[in-house]
């Protein structure tokens, strides 16, 4: 299951320490809607990851200090920090290859 955070919650999040797969994304972007989805199902099969979401529109300080200007962007934080991430939509078979090496 994905859960939809803010910017704060999210900063909290990370610095437990804990695996966390994060959409940055936006209502009014065509290929974050269709990321949603895949995202979703694919949180399923990572049970020691929590999947969250932020939207990009009301937590716009953050995705400035990460760098994100174009969305979707998967990020994956370990540790407290970013170790991997992935700007733009992927097939369900692309993504679920992508957190199979980060994850």
């Amino acid at each position: 299951m994905v859960t939809t955070l803010s910017g704060r919650e999210l900063d909290a999040l990370v610095e437990t320490g804990a695996t966390v797969v994060c959409d940055f994304w936006a209502a009014w972007c065509g290929p974050c809607r269709m990321l949603g989805p895949v995202i979703e199902e694919l949180s399923e099969e990572f049970e020691n990851v929590q999947f969250v979401k932020v939207d990009v529109d009301e937590n716009g300080d953050l995705a400035a200090s990460l760098g994100i200007f174009s969305i979707p962007d998967v990020y994956i934080f370990e540790g407290g920090k970013v170790k991997a991430h992935n700007l733009g939509y992927l097939p369900k078979e692309q993504m679920r290859a992508f957190f199979k090496t980060n994850l």
